[in-house]
């Protein structure tokens, strides 16, 4: 019994923190949407940090176009990611468990706001890069840490 608790482990982190980072995404959101006008912004921490509400219909960070692409590259995202989860790569890697949540947490977030709404609410800006969300934090720092877990590996 403790050889398939400790299998199920990686499994169980993988899903936590995907469900944690799409639950942070999706009520950040809806806060941001109900108290942030459009065009609008409320400066935080000296300044240096904004909350400026926008709906973003292109993907990462806005630096890409819009359409189908967005959408389609978060789904990609995530079928390709949970392949790998349920075909037993956590088993085999189980320090991937914490990215790859973050990842497929913040796919599933923003995947979700493309099917209801077209694009994306963002509402972090820090002034020197374009506005995002926690969605977008949470991919970014995924896919941070899986690099640096491969660096560390070579």
């Amino acid at each position: 019994m403790r050889v398939s608790a400790e299998r199920g482990r990686p499994l169980f982190i993988f899903g936590a923190v995907a469900a944690a980072a799409f639950a942070l995404d999706q009520g950040t959101k809806i806060l941001a949407v109900a108290h942030l006008d459009p065009g609008s912004f409320v400066p935080l921490l000296g300044g240096w940090l904004r909350l400026t509400l926008t709906h973003n219909v292109g993907s990462a960070f806005g630096l890409i176009g819009s359409g189908a692409i967005p959408l389609a590259a978060s789904a990609l995202v995530c079928v390709v990611v949970l392949g790998y989860v349920f075909r037993g790569g956590l088993v085999r890697a189980p320090v991937r468990s914490m990215p790859l949540g973050l990842i497929v947490g913040g796919a599933l977030g923003n995947l979700l706001d493309r099917v209801r709404t077209g694009g994306v609410f963002d509402f972090i800006d820090l002034r020197v890069w374009p506005a995002f969300n926690i969605a977008d934090a949470a991919i970014t720092i995924g896919v941070g840490l899986l690099a640096i877990g491969l660096a560390r590996r070579r």
